[in-house]
Parts: structure tokens; C-alpha cells; sequence
């Protein structure tokens, strides 16, 4: 018996009439927050390199999945293995370059391609006719929804031609959050806001930069020096708390350059 199906084992044991009454009442809907939470936690053990926690992420993220197919099996509907079937199928569908003799010039025309062998697929699905980003998630984190939309509406050539044209756009709606800023007026704050950062998305996007996890870098760099502030802190017998704000850019400072003589 393979791992996968060990798994399995034990979800149907949960869900059978012995089982539990917590697992017993699960949804395919009421465990949706669980699959957004761990798959948080599996992005966030993936960045932290800790082999140990991707191990056990990844495991729970699998645990959820085959939990859901189970559900929906219940049902009547599918399987898992129906599920990987199809995601089998759809793989080597647009990847022709791979399973098959198609050629590709460069990335941008097999990224291309891949929207465009989506659009046929709908079409041969008798699906109603959808737009670019009808399959985009709802439940996407803004700015990685933001560096998808830029990456589609990129491959249909809805973009700026050239990197000095976003960094101008950059710099206009700066401007534009300055003057909104100054106004005191609540929503064209945000509305400027919301723009500026939709284009600092979109130049990090060219240069092969996603903004989530720039931001992501950055925050992990702020809690680090805190921490080291704090440390530096308690090493002088002060309360970091009661510290001025110069105190506190000192230590800053100084954790700021301990990292400088990091290998």
C-alpha cells in the first residue's frame, strides 16, 4: 500500500460512522479556509528553506486535498484519481513543445500559446465564451493577484513597451499619491495607493521580480533587526519600549550593520 493511500485509509476511518464527529460534518466549502491557511504555511516553510517544516506542510496540503476529493466522491461526483487524470491530460495538452513537435521561438510564444490552448479548451467544452481573466482567483493575496493580471494582459500585448515607460508611470502616480495625500481626502488616498502599488507590481513583473515576495523579503528583514533590537536592549538592561526614538534608531543602526559582516 502506497503512502498516498495509507492517507486515504486513515481519512475514510475519520469519516466513517466510528469516526469523527468534527471530520463527519466537513464540506467541500467549510474547508476552504483550512486549504487557504495551509497553503500559507506551506509557502512560508518553502521560503524559510527548513526542510523539516516544507516536509510537514506539504503533507497536511495533502492531507486537505485528498480529504475534499473524498467528499466530493461521497457525492457521486469524482475521484482523485479523476482529478489527477485530468490534470495529466490538461499538462500534456499545453505543453505540445514537450509531448509533441511543436516549436517555440521563445518563452513569450509558448506563454502565448498556453492562454490560447486554454481559450480552445473552453470552446471545445461548449463553455460560454470567458475573458482573459476569468479563471484569475478571487481568493488570490492582492499583490500576487495584481502580478497575475500584469502577466496575462503582458501576453495579449497590453503593456508598456519598454521598462522606462512603467518607471514613468511609477513616478506619475507618485505624484498623483502626493497630491491625494496632501487633498486629506480618505479614498483618493487609497485610490492613489492602490495605483502606485498596482504599477510598482507590474515593474517588478519585468524584471522578473514578484512583489509579494519582495515584500515578503522585506518583512522578514524588519522582524529580524527587531528582534536584534530588542536584544540589544535587554544586553544594556533598558526597556526597548521606554527607549527614544533615537535610542531606537541606534540600535536599529547597529542590527542593521551586524547583518553587513553576515557571510
Amino acid at each position: 500500500m502506497s503512502s498516498r493511500e495509507k492517507l486515504q485509509q486513515v481519512i475514510d476511518t475519520l469519516l466513517s460512522p466510528q469516526g469523527c464527529p468534527w471530520d463527519r460534518e466537513q464540506t467541500p466549502q467549510s474547508l476552504v479556509s483550512y486549504i487557504l491557511e495551509e497553503s500559507h504555511e506551506l509557502a512560508g516553510a518553502i521560503r524559510s528553506g527548513k526542510t523539516a517544516d516544507i516536509r510537514e506542510e506539504l503533507g497536511d496540503v495533502a492531507f486537505l486535498l485528498l480529504f475534499v476529493a473524498r467528499l466530493y466522491e461521497k457525492q457521486g461526483e469524482f475521484s482523485f484519481n479523476d482529478a489527477l487524470d485530468a490534470c495529466r491530460a490538461k499538462m500534456i495538452r499545453r505543453h505540445p513543445h514537450v509531448f509533441g513537435d511543436t516549436v517555440f521561438d521563445n518563452l513569450d510564444a509558448q506563454l502565448k500559446a498556453w492562454e490560447e490552448i486554454k481559450r480552445n479548451e473552453h470552446a471545445d467544452e461548449n463553455r460560454e465564451p470567458t475573458g482573459l481573466f476569468h479563471s484569475l482567483p478571487e481568493s488570490l493575496p492582492s499583490l500576487l493577484k495584481a502580478y497575475r493580471i500584469h502577466s496575462k494582459a503582458a501576453r495579449v500585448g497590453f503593456t508598456w513597451p519598454e521598462d522606462e515607460e512603467v518607471e514613468q508611470q511609477v513616478e506619475a502616480e507618485w505624484l498623483e499619491w502626493l497630491d491625494a495625500s496632501a487633498s486629506g481626502d480618505r479614498q483618493a488616498q487609497e485610490h492613489e495607493l492602490g495605483d502606485l502599488l498596482f504599477s510598482i507590481t507590474e515593474l517588478g513583473r519585468r524584471k522578473g521580480i514578484k512583489a509579494d515576495e519582495a515584500l515578503d523579503l522585506a518583512t522578514r528583514r524588519f522582524l529580524k533587526r527587531f528582534a536584534r533590537m530588542e536584544v540589544l536592549a535587554r544586553e544594556q538592561h533598558k526597556d526597548f519600549a521606554a527607549l527614544s526614538l533615537d535610542e531606537k534608531d541606534e540600535l536599529w543602526n547597529i542590527a542593521k550593520a551586524e547583518e553587513k559582516l553576515l557571510p
